[in-house]
């Protein structure tokens, strides 16, 4: 039998921590609630949580810190839970590490599919263990080795099995939500993947259902690739790697010569 996934609410408002805890309840989880930012810190170094649901208006410490912290142990899914409509607010939200937000009230059934979405990614498993006497094959520059996962491609490498990256042989530590759009845009090679596309990659969808995709949806895709952008030291004047197609999406940039 699997083991369990793991759930982590840190909610100051008892009404909307007892909601959260249900419909991750429902959905499968192991659920443990803290109250306070400390507390939901320390919590999830205890847990190593699957999601973790957090509230930006927290009594002790804000959200935004709290994501910070957590972000600097754990790859767990960070949802935020804001009754700030601000943009401003959700940027920065993005900004220090979460995955998606919604705002307050939020229904019961967007919350549990957001996080439906999100565990289908798969966590950070490692390589499988080569078997005696088989090398395996290099992966071609700027393509995937067949069936593999794997991508070169100016001197970043990344691996879809054990969910790593590599820039010129520096490990980068990245969420997995900047994996994801990153290893969407190996994929796609220079085709132009459109914010709604990138929108619709992270909620799993493999194509256009007709879901709803606002302007908050196509910008939280911006932060992330500004984000992505900042870990890999790329320049959005000079791109090695994500290359902006203006009012469009993005691309991989072209291979060095």
């Amino acid at each position: 039998m699997s083991e369990a996934r793991v759930g982590l609410v840190i909610e100051d408002d008892q009404d909307i921590r007892e909601l959260v805890r249900t419909v991750l309840s429902q959905a499968g989880f192991q659920v443990t609630v803290a109250a306070s930012g400390a507390e939901g810190v320390l919590a999830a170094k205890n847990l190593n949580p699957d999601v973790i649901t957090l509230d930006l208006g927290l009594p002790d410490i804000d959200g935004f810190e709290v994501s910070r912290q957590i972000r600097e142990f754990s790859d767990a899914y960070i949802v935020m839970l804001t009754a700030r409509a601000d943009e401003l607010d959700t940027l920065i939200g993005l900004e220090s590490g979460a995955d998606d937000y919604l705002t307050k009230p939020f229904r019961p059934r967007e919350l549990r599919a957001r996080v439906a979405a999100m565990m289908r990614r798969p966590r950070l498993v490692p390589d499988p263990a080569p078997q005696s006497g088989v090398t395996e094959a290099a992966p071609e520059v700027g393509k995937a080795t067949k069936g593999s996962g794997n991508y070169i491609h100016n001197g970043l490498a990344l691996s879809y099995a054990s969910r790593s990256v590599a820039v010129d042989g520096q490990e980068l530590n990245l969420t997995r939500t900047e994996f994801e759009l990153l290893y969407a845009l190996l994929e796609a090679g220079r085709t132009v993947r459109t914010k709604s596309d990138l929108v619709r990659r992270l909620r799993d969808e493999d194509y256009d259902v007709g879901s709803y995709i606002s302007e908050a949806d196509e910008r939280s895709v911006e932060v992330h690739m500004g984000n992505l952008r900042k870990k890999l030291g790329d320049s959005p004047q000079r791109p090695r790697w994500l290359q902006t197609v203006r009012g469009v999406g993005y691309r991989l940039a072209p291979e060095e010569r």
